[in-house]
């Protein structure tokens, strides 16, 4: 961690504990390691959705009947 790291006090179900023992034990990682390194991927993830949104924001609305009858005249359903 590149700045001073902030201590939290998070609440896991006890079967998800030991799996991120055991991982840590096997990937010689630590559990906070683990946990950052997931909770990053997760707002990497929650940031490129926000983007596909933000560019997809200028798109013209269709109705659900307008696209019910779309897929029809297009043989997809």
């Amino acid at each position: 961690m590149g700045t001073a790291a902030m201590r939290a006090t998070i609440y896991l179900d006890p079967e998800l504990h030991k799996a991120l023992r055991l991982k840590a034990v096997e990937t010689s990682q630590s559990l906070s390691k683990l946990v950052n390194d997931a909770i990053k991927e997760s707002l990497a993830e929650d940031a490129e959705d926000i983007a596909a949104f933000e560019d997809r924001a200028k798109e013209p609305l269709i109705s659900y009947e307008a696209m019910v009858k779309r897929l029809k005249k297009d043989g997809r359903i």
